[in-house]
């Protein structure tokens, strides 16, 4: 292992930089630090992990409200492995150390629940993006935090031993991953016959990450096999060019639906196609055209405008081709994912449109009564006949949907960094102070609203004046949320997304940042 790792390290050091097309960009200002409110975003992630630390860990996730705990990502303890690269970031040494001490003694071969059933998105997305992040980011620019290596080596380890363990989800007749599996007694699927584009398309950059790091080709050649039915869909016809169905037959590979959009079990496959390409411009040029043909088929189809705001831009939802003014916190990364598709592709009009959803999903922050955004919502399409799946507002969101340009379907909060993910993007594209602004308003609502007892709870309805909170902190709040919010306000660094230079990393959709192919190790 030690000599295949020195080997990657020389091919890191002696591989030209990734090479994207020449950017003609609009022109940026240089985004400044903002010492004060980073360190005011650096405190909450330590009220955070202070209020785990007391009362949960090592298990999954706190209850801040009573100061208990549950284990309900296979009691791995999930806060922990998912908020490491947010501590390496903030140089949190301590906090780094807890978690590695941590990690180098879970048993990722066994849950200690009999037939308990394991996620295998989730797991990859928090667990084994934290483990291959940590390790990037502690082997190379922030190798200073860590005196022993041992325990940085470790976090490589036992991103093996977890992806050896997962491997058994692609134990299917056509290789294309069930989305569930158990370890105890033994390892096997749980048999689905079907499995989402985002469950499944979320797994491609982390295995090949970890393909590069070990040297073993089959964790690269799982994923992208199971990516392929994805990238040359058969089955049920592409809604509009590029915009394919949510669920794909495990039997077989091909799509049984032309429904989708951009939210959940969706959402990150679309993500992944233009990070894939930051990973590896030349090994994914596939990867990024399919993100070219769903990105303008987006702009072209469902781009929607309400009939009381015409200035917002949503994204609809789509049955065939049918579109559907509903969409969710979850699809407000969108405006992020475009702007870093305009990005590297050099192209000013998907940063525009990024950036027009980008601040139209905002609106549903600053219309609420808690200056946060609802999980689910709907509006009326000025472009549709109303009636059906266009129709009003029920009676008492009337006059909300008159200001504000849509009602709440689901109003609770979570503690999702959706959008605060997408103003991150707008503000390193555009350098403006007013990205930052907003940012900074919206961690200031989360900050008065969600802050309860032990540490951060999310809340049971955004639309009103005072909303009870959910006794429950999820990882993503460290993972994600509070991360994008200080970089939003942090100096500049080898993680930070870079608009005039080459990215030595690229984040995972949990915000863990992994080095893309071709960077070397800063050691």
């Amino acid at each position: 292992m030690a000599l295949t790792l020195l080997l990657w390290m020389f091919i890191g050091l002696v591989l030209p930089t990734c090479a994207y097309p020449g950017r003609k960009l609009a022109s940026r200002q240089e985004p400044p630090s903002d010492a004060v409110r980073a360190n005011a975003i650096r405190e909450a992630f330590q009220i955070s992990w202070r209020g785990y630390y007391e009362h949960a860990f090592p298990n999954d996730n706190l209850h801040p409200v009573t100061n208990g705990f549950d284990n309900d990502r296979n009691g791995w303890g999930v806060t922990a492995v998912d908020s490491l690269s947010t501590a390496i970031i903030l140089e949190d040494s301590a906090i780094v150390q807890q978690i590695l001490e941590l990690i180098s003694d879970i048993n990722f071969t066994t849950t200690t629940i009999v037939n308990e059933t394991i996620s295998v998105f989730e797991t990859n997305i928090r667990y084994l993006g934290g483990l291959i992040s940590g390790y990037d980011l502690l082997a190379g620019p922030y190798s200073h935090l860590v005196e022993d290596t041992l325990l940085v080596d470790a976090l490589l380890k036992q991103a093996v031993v977890l992806a050896d363990s997962l491997a058994v989800a692609f134990d299917t007749p056509s290789g294309f991953p069930d989305p569930t599996i158990r370890l105890n007694p033994e390892p096997v699927i749980q048999g689905s016959v079907s499995n989402n584009i985002a469950e499944a398309g979320t797994l491609v950059l982390e295995w090949t990450r970890l393909s590069d790091l070990t040297g073993n080709p089959v964790y690269a050649e799982l994923t992208q096999r199971a990516e392929s039915y994805m990238l040359h869909p058969t089955g049920s016809e592409e809604a509009f060019p590029g915009l394919v169905g949510t669920f794909v037959a495990i039997e077989n590979g091909s799509f049984i639906d032309s429904n989708g959009g951009w939210s959940g079990y969706t959402d990150s496959f679309y993500e992944y196609l233009i990070k894939m390409y930051l990973y590896d411009p030349d090994a994914f040029a596939e990867y990024r055209d399919r993100w070219v043909l769903a990105a303008d088929s987006t702009i072209e189809y469902l781009a929607s405008h309400p009939t009381t705001r015409p200035d917002l831009t949503f994204l609809s939802l789509y049955n065939g081709q049918e579109t559907i003014p509903a969409s969710a916190h979850l699809a407000s990364f969108a405006g992020g994912n475009f702007i870093l598709g305009g990005i590297l592709l050099g192209e000013q009009r998907y940063i525009d449109f990024g950036i027009t959803l980008t601040e139209s999903y905002y609106e549903t922050y600053r219309q609420t009564a808690s200056g946060i955004g609802p999980e689910g919502f709907r509006w009326v399409d000025s472009a549709l006949p109303n009636g059906g799946n266009n129709s009003p507002p029920p009676e008492e969101d009337e006059v909300f949907y008159e200001e504000a340009g849509f009602w709440a379907t689901s109003p609770v909060y979570i503690l999702r960094p959706e959008t605060i993910e997408s103003l991150y993007y707008a503000y390193r594209v555009t350098g403006d102070s007013k990205y930052r602004d907003l940012a900074w308003v919206a961690f200031n609502h989360i900050r008065v609203a969600c802050r309860v007892g032990s540490g951060y709870g999310g809340l049971v309805d955004v639309t009103a004046e005072d909303s009870g909170n959910i006794d429950q902190m999820q990882s993503f709040w460290l993972a994600e949320t509070i991360k994008y919010l200080y970089l939003i306000f942090a100096e500049d660094s080898a993680v930070q997304v870079q608009v005039d230079g080459p990215n030595e990393f690229v984040y995972n959709t949990e915000a863990h940042p992994v080095r893309v192919r071709g960077q070397s190790f800063d050691k």
